[in-house]
């Protein structure tokens, strides 16, 4: 919002930001309001009628984002444009990675090998299979955000032995199983072929399946070393089909790495990226391009040329808050 409010010299936007409570981001809105605790159709039901009272021109969806967007006509009745990623088939298969790998067709950039397991039994025998062919596997949860519950896994080292070493995101073989033994049946998880090389984030706009900008930012292994805008053609090339095949629109990210000198796709994310000011460094301002393209026509929208090969990084400082409602 930071970013739209900074590039918005005319003023043409006011900005409404609803969560459940006001925190940092609300400071960052021309206003907030608070959103009731709801999901589902009771979620969208206040959405549409909250858009109608303040009339809103374009809404762009956080919460309930694929119920919000297979109801764009009844926010359009009520003169609301939702500026959503994708449809909402598209919305839900990419928060299901198992169910989107089997679809992805991206010769240029493939996901690893996966097998999905709910059961002791499936990964005991998805193990065996992965483990002849890749020297080193992991696991994550089949839907997620921000890496939550990706664990590389050890064959050599307790958990404790991890935990003494201070090793992130690594977990014992034999403690995972001894775990998962007395569960009978969980939440689809994810075992792979781990990836070892370096990662890329890619920050872009879509305009229905075309690109219109895209930032790709490449990480540093080493803490503080920051990420080098780094817009490969092949990264750049494997975005463009992506955003073909899924149509996609809006503000999104797709996240790669390489292995064995091999580009190789790890997710796409429909929405902007935690690490989305850096991108903005380079040149091109990501969420206004996609607002005001969206509202206007790209035709209309500079888009400034990108600062490849600069080194970016973000720091925080401290703000004052709203004082908390008292419940």
């Amino acid at each position: 919002m930071q970013l739209i409010r900074q590039e918005d010299h005319a003023g043409r936007y006011h900005l409404i930001y609803s969560a459940p409570a006001a925190g940092i981001a609300s400071t960052a809105a021309h206003r907030f309001e608070p959103e009731p605790a709801l999901s589902g159709s009771d979620y969208v039901d206040w959405c549409v009628e909250f858009c109608q009272r303040h009339d809103v021109g374009i809404f762009v969806p956080g919460w309930e984002a694929s119920r919000i967007s297979a109801a764009t006509e009844r926010f359009a009745a009520v003169g609301t444009r939702v500026m959503a990623v994708g449809s909402a088939e598209v919305l839900n298969l990419l928060r299901h990675k198992a169910d989107f790998y089997a679809t992805v067709d991206l010769p240029l950039a493939p996901p690893p090998e996966t097998i999905p397991f709910t059961t002791l039994a499936a990964f005991d025998a998805g193990h065996a299979l992965l483990r002849a062919k890749h020297p080193k596997l992991c696991v994550k949860p089949s839907k997620s955000v921000y890496g939550l519950g990706f664990a590389v896994l050890d064959e050599a080292r307790s958990s404790a032995q991890i935990l003494l070493a201070g090793d992130q995101y690594q977990i014992g073989l034999a403690d995972l199983r001894t775990g998962l033994a007395p569960l009978e049946e969980f939440r689809t998880m994810l075992l792979m072929e781990y990836l070892d090389g370096r990662e890329y984030s890619v920050d872009c706009v879509g305009d229905q399946g075309r690109v219109v900008c895209a930032v790709p930012r490449r990480k540093s292994s080493k803490p503080g070393a920051g990420q080098v805008i780094d817009p490969q053609p092949e990264i750049l090339a494997a975005v463009a089909k992506l955003a073909v095949d899924y149509a996609l629109n809006g503000m999104f990210n797709v996240q790669f790495r390489e292995h064995a000198g091999r580009l190789r796709l790890l997710e796409i994310n429909p929405r902007m990226s935690g690490g989305i000011g850096m991108a903005c460094v380079a040149g091109p301002v990501l969420p206004y391009i996609a607002l005001a393209g969206f509202d206007r026509g790209f035709d209309k929208v500079a888009i400034p040329p990108l600062r490849a090969g600069i080194r970016v990084a973000e720091w925080s400082h401290p703000v004052e808050l709203p004082a908390m409602e008292q419940p």
